[in-house]
Parts: structure tokens; sequence; C-alpha cells
């Protein structure tokens, strides 16, 4: 079941008993009881389904095309969440050393992970060449040379692909959208510097150019945008063709799939956007007179962010007069250290009461965390019962993404842990900081 109120926001195992929020049949209360406050839970049914239900959208619409989907680790990564989006066939997206130290710790053949990255050290290179990555996407045009230096050092021949920005801007905010042109990432379609590269790779042995890649933003909600970029990258392989008679064969179109965080949003339809991308890519390929490639794909956000919530104890709760009316304010257990998106982005979010039902009426709330910042804020705008109090639980759903992985240790907080349901008994996944944890990196 899904939860009644807004069931496009709620994991997949979500019921509401008696008022009480339950997951994985297991309900909040007894959660909190036995790993504490705040958590993130994860619903393992949810994000393995989320997962294989990607796969088949983007591999039923390109067919007869190739298709590989990529898992974007940096949405949130873990052992155990790249054991299971890795059974339900995605490969690992990665974007550092600790990222691809954690997909290898988690059993992930280094055929199939990626490594992506606008500043790759020496190490990341060598880790990934190390380990037989299945490619390296090149970011600049000194990454190059780096790339094939220590390839040869090694006696392979590195896996690459080129990142090109397109130009084209998509998704919400400016921070997040990330193909315009002045901008850290990618190589400029525009400037030239993707066709430079892309010709200094093909004349050094040491590489083997696979493909060219994009990634135009995030929380995109239609296809436009990635239709509009995929028609730039397949013109430039059309042009590098003509140029050096070598037609690449695989095209990423990255990831970026948009997903509901409140009750009025609507989460993007993979299934409707991969069928209209992939018929603008067939229509693009006739048109230049050149045959489809291969594609791949990396949504991350779009798994794992439906597929879990994050759960509070709450704290003071006080009403503050304003013109016209009052705000109730409800102070939680963590805030900004465990989803700094709305203090970054100005990101919405929802809240529940999830411990009990309540036949109050609904007050114009505002839902904060306990952080020494006025824009420590976790949602701005929601309606709570009016007898929420000390000791409830709140719950936030669609905090899978860029909770986690984004979580800090402001005003030393120790980190909260991860607890997967759905999949046995509830467990840890990722143990919860303690305030020792933060004592042992004190060295006084």
């Amino acid at each position: 079941m899904t939860h009644p109120h807004a069931p496009g926001l709620w994991p997949q195992s979500t019921d509401l008993i008696d008022g009480a929020l339950h997951l994985g049949g297991t309900p909040v209360t007894a959660l909190a009881d036995t790993f504490g406050t705040p958590s993130y839970v994860l619903d393992v049914p949810g994000l393995r389904a989320r997962a294989a239900h990607y796969r088949a959208a983007f591999t039923d619409a390109f067919a007869p095309a190739e298709v590989q989907v990529y898992y974007a680790g940096k949405a949130f990564l873990s052992t155990a969440v790249a054991r299971w989006v890795h059974a339900e066939g995605l490969r690992i997206d990665t974007a550092s050393a600790g990222e691809l130290t954690t997909a290898l710790a988690a059993g992930i053949d280094g055929r199939d992970i990626g490594l992506h990255g606008n500043n790759k050290s020496r190490d990341e290179i060598d880790l990934a060449l190390e380990h037989g990555v299945g490619r390296i996407v090149i970011d600049s045009l000194p990454e190059i040379e780096l790339v094939a230096q220590r390839a040869a050092a090694r006696g392979v021949r590195a896996p690459v692909m080129v990142r090109v920005t397109t130009g084209v801007h998509a998704g919400g905010h400016d921070f997040i959208a990330t193909a315009h042109e002045d901008q850290k990432f990618g190589l400029s379609l525009a400037g030239g510097a993707a066709m430079t590269a892309l010709e200094r790779i093909l004349e050094l042995p040491e590489l083997e150019l696979l493909g060219l890649h994009s990634h135009i933003g995030s929380q995109i909600l239609d296809a436009d945008g990635f239709a509009a970029a995929a028609a730039a990258l397949l013109g430039l392989r059309a042009d590098l063709a003509a140029r050096t008679g070598h037609m690449v064969t695989e095209l990423d179109l990255g990831g970026g799939y948009g997903i509901a965080y409140t009750p009025e949003e609507t989460a993007v339809d993979v299934v409707a956007v991969a069928s209209s991308l992939a018929h603008a890519c067939r229509s693009e390929c006739e048109r230049l007179g050149t045959p489809m490639p291969a594609f791949s794909f990396e949504p991350g956000r779009a798994i794992v962010g439906p597929s879990m919530i994050t759960l509070y104890k709450v704290g003071t709760v006080k009403s503050v007069q304003l013109d016209g009316g009052s705000r109730l304010y409800v102070s939680v257990d963590g805030g900004m250290s465990d989803n700094i998106r709305p203090a970054l982005y100005g990101a919405a979010y929802h809240a529940e009461l999830a411990s009990r039902a309540s036949d109050a009426p609904g007050v114009a709330a505002r839902v904060v965390g306990k952080h020494c910042e006025s824009g420590d804020i976790v949602v701005r705008d929601v309606e709570l019962p009016a007898d929420v109090r000390a000791g409830d639980l709140l719950a936030v759903p669609a905090t899978g993404a860029y909770g986690r992985s984004m979580a800090s240790q402001y005003n030393l907080l120790p980190r909260p842990g991860v607890v997967a349901v759905g999949d046995g008994a509830p467990r840890e996944i990722v143990r919860r900081e303690t305030l020792q944890d933060l004592l042992a990196l004190d060295l006084g």
C-alpha cells in the first residue's frame, strides 16, 4: 500500500494504520525506538522496483539499440544500495575515490562502473585503471593527457567518454543546471573544445574513445531538454565522423529526472520521456544519415529519492504571531545537517505527523531544525495538526537523494543512520554516528 494522503510522495511499502505510519510492515514508532531519530528510512523493495522500472523504460523505448542504465551514486551510495540496484541490472556511476571505493567494496565489477568528475586526481584515475572501470568521463583538455599518461604507466588502454557542454539548460535551480556554458563541467560544443578533445583522444593509442556524454541538469520533468542535447551530440558525432572517419558508438544522455517533493508536484513519467526521446534520436539519426548508437542514462534521484523518508522527533513547539495570523514553529532533532537542500536551493518538502492520529484542525506550520542558523528550515510551509507536541514523530518523504550524501556535522551533530526496511528485519545499512565518532577525529 501507499500513504493515502499523498500517494505519489511516499515509498512503495508505506501504510497508515490507526494514524501511525508504517514502512515495510514496521511502525515508525518502533523504528524510532530501535534506531533513534533522526533516521533515514529506506524502502528496499521500492528502491529495487524503481531501478527495474527505469531500466525497462529506456531498454524498451530504445530497442533494438543497446541500452545501459547507470545509477548515479552521488544521490546516495552505500554498499547495500550498490548491490541492490546492480541486482536489478543497473551499473554504478561514481564521481570520487570514495564513491568508487564503495562500489568496489560492494563487489561491483569495475567494468560496470563509470568515473565522473571535473577535477579527478591522479590517485582516482589510477584506482579506476587498476580496477578496469568501464568508462572514465573526460571533463577537460588537461585530463586527456593525465589519463593517457596514467594508462601508459600501467600498460593499459583507458576507455573514455567526453562530457560535452551542449548549451542546453534544463531543470530547477541554476546551481543544478549543468549544461550552460558558464560553469565548471564539460567541454564546450560551441567553443570548439569538445571537437578538439575528441580529435586529441583519437591521436593517443593509450585511450579508447567510447562516446559522448551530456548532463543538462536536475529535477527535469519533460523530454525537451534531453532531446535538444541528444540532437547536439548526434550532430557532433556526425561532424567527427566526417572529419576523422571515426563514428563513436555510444551516447550517454545523463540523468536529472524529476521527482515529487510535495503533494502538489508530479514526478516525471519516465516511460513517456524515454519514448519521446527515443523517437527524437531516431529522427535525428535519419536526418543525419548516421546509424543509431548505443545509449546510456544516469538516473539517481529518481530511483532513491522517493524510496526514503527522514524520521524526526519533535522538540520545541511555539506559535509566532504574524500580520493577519500566526505560524506554528515545530522544531525537530535534525535540520540542515541532514538535509541541506532547503537552505542551499530553497527546495520544498512535505511533512506529516507520523506517530499517531489527530482530530485537531490543521494549522500553518514551519518545520525547523536545531542548528544555529535562521535558515535552518526543513519544511518551509506545511499544514500540521494544531496539537502537534514534543515527542511526536514527523516524517518527511522523498529524502533519499542528496540527504545523507550531502549531510554534515554542523554544530557537531552526528549524522543519522540509514535504516533499511522491507528486506527482512529492519536494520541499519549505514550506522548512526556517535559523539565518540566525532571525537575520534579530533587529534587535540
